[in-house]
Parts: structure tokens; C-alpha cells; sequence
């Protein structure tokens, strides 16, 4: 990856971080949810869609592309949510932010892009320690703390961010490229993705106790760096062949992450999570400087 390529992501690692630690702060994930994705739809609606009426940026296949990724998005979001009220940040996020890069690698296999033996050791390096970090202790490894409900939803948002994240890295290789059409496309992935979440919501009947807890400011704030974030990502698929390297580099989000929950929220099982977060750190650098 470039240097410009590699400052996109490394921008965008520290939103990602900063909009999650800002839901997990609220405890109400549901609802910050909601009102984070209704704030993007809200506040982006004019200036996307006139923008778009008039540039014709977006292709046939990418409306296709951004159907299905926003279905994806949707996912996500929810299965996030409930997997943020099932467990620790310190679990919840590392995991769900690993998991992917060995199945996106394997599609951009599909699609026909080599990854270098750099690049698949920098990504075995990653899942491996994520399956560090649900432990508190070496000792608490067992199959109990992998097979339980709060995992189940990790994965679901994990796979979710697979489906997404293939879709959009074909999508920006067919529409005009430039951060403002990466904006457009963007805000769609959102509009689309907060009528998914909605509609889930509705499906499965979640509500939350404390929902009126939940302040505009913060999910406004949140709105805002989630929105960054995935645009700066946008902008890099294209400017790199590989999406596995790119999803493979966001995952220094981990490693901030990590660090901020233990700092803030006091979570248990500092030796072993950090010891996760420092494989899952080599497996990033080899990948930046060695994966192509």
C-alpha cells in the first residue's frame, strides 16, 4: 500500500475507535444506534442526492453494489448492538474487527489477486489474537468462552462486515473515481443501512429500558466520525488492489481501541488482551510494510 493509502486508514482507524468507545459510553446501544444512522440520513440527504442527480457518478453495477452492501451495513449495526450488550468492549470489538480479514482475503483470492506470504501471516497473526482477546487469564481458555450468545453476535457482525466490505471495494472499481463520489456512495451505504437496522428492530421487537438516557449530542459526534471514517476507507479501495490489506490495516483501530476501554471503562483482563492486541500489531506492520 502507498503512504497516502496507508494515512487514509490510519485517519480513519482513530474514528472507527472514537465512535465505538462513544457507544459503549452511552450503554444504550440500540438507541445510540438509531440515532447515529438517523443523524447521517438526516443531516447528508440534500447535498448527496442532488449531488448525485447531477454528476451520474454512480454506475448500474455500483447501485447494485450499494443494495446489497447497505443490506450488509444494516447487519452489522445490529448485531453489533446486541453484541455490545452481551459483553465487554475489549471483547466485542477486537473480535469483530478480526474476524473478517482471513474471508476477505479468500474473495480477493476469488477475484483473482494473489496475497503474498507476508500478507497471509500478517492476517493469520490477527486472528490469532483475536482469540486472545475474550480471556482474562491464559487460564480461562476453554471452548465456553467462544460458544456462548455474545460470540454468536460477533460473528453475524463480523460476516456482515465481509459482505460489505467485498461489495464496496467491486463497487469503487466501476464508479468515478474521487473522495467527493466516495462521499456519494458513502451516504447511500448509510440511507440504505439505517432502513435495514430499522427494519430489524421492528422484526425482532428490541427496545431498551433506558432509551431515554440517551442525549442527541453524542450520537450527533459519533455520526460524524462514523461517516468520516468509512469515507476515507471508500477513498483508499480506490487507490489499493487489495481490500484484505486495506480491512487487514483498519484493524489498528484494535490496538486504540483497546487501550482508550482500559483507560476509561476499567475492564478486566489487561496482560492477556494487550498481549492479543500486540499480535494483532505485528500482523498489521507485515502486512503495511511486507503485504504488497
Amino acid at each position: 500500500m502507498s503512504p497516502f493509502v496507508v494515512a487514509l486508514i490510519l485517519c480513519s482507524t482513530f474514528m472507527h475507535a472514537g465512535w465505538n468507545l462513544l457507544a459503549r459510553r452511552e450503554r444504550s446501544e440500540i438507541t445510540f444506534f438509531s440515532r447515529m444512522l438517523m443523524v447521517i440520513a438526516l443531516a447528508g440527504f440534500v447535498p448527496a442526492v442532488s449531488s448525485e442527480a447531477i454528476t451520474h457518478s454512480l454506475t448500474l453495477k455500483a447501485w447494485v453494489c450499494l443494495a446489497g452492501s447497505g443490506f450488509c451495513i444494516g447487519l452489522y449495526f445490529y448485531y453489533l448492538a446486541r453484541a455490545y450488550r452481551s459483553s465487554d468492549f475489549t471483547i466485542v470489538y477486537p473480535v469483530v474487527r478480526s474476524l473478517p480479514v482471513l474471508l476477505v482475503a479468500i474473495g480477493d483470492i476469488l477475484r483473482g489477486r494473489d496475497v503474498t506470504p507476508m500478507g497471509w501471516l500478517g492476517m493469520v497473526l490477527i486472528v490469532c489474537g483475536c482469540f486472545l482477546v475474550p480471556l482474562r487469564s491464559i487460564r480461562d481458555f476453554a471452548a465456553q468462552r467462544y460458544l456462548n450468545q455474545a460470540n454468536r453476535w460477533m460473528v453475524l457482525a463480523a460476516l456482515g462486515t465481509v459482505g460489505y466490505t467485498l461489495l464496496d471495494k467491486i463497487a469503487s472499481e466501476v464508479i468515478e473515481q474521487g473522495p467527493a463520489t466516495a462521499a456519494r456512495y458513502g451516504y447511500m451505504l448509510f440511507l440504505i443501512s439505517y432502513g435495514v437496522y430499522t427494519v430489524f428492530l421492528l422484526m425482532f421487537k428490541i427496545q431498551e429500558q433506558h432509551s431515554d438516557s440517551v442525549s442527541w449530542r453524542v450520537p450527533i459526534l459519533a455520526a460524524f466520525l462514523n461517516f468520516a471514517s468509512y469515507w476515507l476507507v471508500l477513498w483508499a479501495y480506490q487507490l489499493s488492489q487489495h481490500a484484505s490489506y486495506i480491512l487487514a490495516f483498519r484493524q489498528v483501530s484494535i490496538v486504540i481501541g483497546v487501550i482508550l476501554a482500559f483507560t476509561i471503562y476499567k475492564e478486566q483482563g489487561l496482560a492477556i488482551r494487550l498481549a492479543g492486541t500486540f499480535i494483532i500489531t505485528s500482523g498489521l506492520i507485515l502486512i503495511g510494510l511486507l503485504g504488497g
